[in-house]
């Protein structure tokens, strides 16, 4: 019986996996790359690379996405609006998107902002603004630390940078541990998450309306196919370790800076690694937007593009434009859905 039992879990475990790989390349079909590849040297990123107008009044501007994402999420927030006004980088983390994981290193931000580093010299990029969303922060930050000659500023949109209290939820954990992690991620996970992507979504933009072709524009998905959800939850598990430790060195960034966040994100908890950096970053200026949750790269787009401009050196006043802002998000304000995704737990 024992050997009967075996067997049949032998047979249910390869008939889900398989049922994964054929959803994977599903997935895949309605978002292939939008980019193209480049050899770093151990390992080939994607990243779109628009270059800019020949009245371009910005300098390079290079995008880091955050966790479960790739570099359509901040393309489709981003993209149209500077096209012109500067060379913009649109980049997939290494082992989210299209890029290849690349060594142990890129399980951690510093290595991942070495693999940004590099794909800027290969592009040909010297100096450029560095735009962090989310888990994006915790890597534009060590760039910030790591490549000062290589960063013209700093955008830090609801960013994870500091160490918080209480884990991470659990399917991060699972998914990173070895053997059963990889287990879970081609048999389970996919399935479970296509399950929830609608959801999932509108939660991680509550209590912002989600734009309802965020999904199709974004194709979050990605993220569920079995290598690119181990990647993405190492990279979460890993995080408050390595913050822990290198948080300290954000006191060295020089570059003018500004971060953006809001008083309504459950994702991340904004009164400690929003405040958290600009307490560290000398000279950098905190926008404190009432009733913004987790997404400013869209729910405030035109603030953040305003930000990039004061980097820049334009004069903004972007305390007056949070304030015009506010009632704008009250009125669309929506409700969170009953369980909603975060990057830590113990909120």
């Amino acid at each position: 019986m024992l050997l009967t039992a075996l067997a049949s879990l032998t047979v249910l475990t390869a008939a889900a996996a398989g049922v994964t790989a054929l959803r994977a390349r599903a997935i895949e079909a309605d978002a292939p790359r939008i980019g193209t590849l480049t050899d770093i040297g151990g390992l080939a990123m994607h990243a779109l690379h628009v270059p800019p107008g020949a009245d371009a009044d910005l300098p390079p501007i290079v995008f880091i996405h955050g966790a479960s994402g790739n570099l359509r999420d901040q393309a489709a927030a981003f993209r149209d609006p500077l096209t012109g006004r500067a060379e913009l980088l649109f980049v997939d983390r290494p082992g989210h998107g299209y890029s290849e994981r690349g060594g142990p290193q890129n399980a951690f931000p510093d290595g991942q902002a070495h693999a940004i580093a590099r794909l800027m010299e290969k592009r040909g990029i010297d100096r450029a603004i560095i735009v962090g969303h989310s888990f994006g922060g915790a890597i534009a930050a060590s760039f910030g630390v790591l490549y000062p000659e290589k960063t013209a500023g700093l955008l830090f949109l609801a960013a994870a940078t500091h160490p918080w209290p209480g884990g991470v939820d659990w399917y991060y954990n699972l998914a990173s541990t070895p053997v059963l992690g990889p287990l879970f991620c081609h048999t389970v996970a996919l399935h479970a998450g296509m399950a929830r992507l609608d959801a999932a979504t509108r939660g991680v933009f509550a209590p912002n309306p989600r734009p309802e072709t965020y999904v199709g524009d974004t194709a979050p998905a990605l993220v569920l196919r079995p290598a690119a959800f181990c990647a993405n939850a190492t990279d979460v598990a890993n995080l408050h370790g390595y913050v822990s430790g290198f948080a300290e060195r954000y006191r060295e960034i020089k570059a003018p800076t500004v971060i953006v966040t809001g008083d309504s994100d459950d994702i991340v908890l904004e009164e400690i690694h929003s405040r958290g950096l600009a307490r560290d970053i000398e000279g950098s200026e905190l926008v404190w937007v009432e009733g913004l949750g987790h997404k400013p790269d869209y729910a405030a787009r035109d603030l953040a593009i305003a930000a990039i401009e004061k980097i820049a050196g334009r004069p903004r006043d972007l305390q007056a434009m949070a304030r015009e802002l506010e009632p704008k998000l009250a009125a669309t304000r929506v409700a969170p859905p009953p369980s909603r995704p975060g990057l830590q737990a113990g909120q």
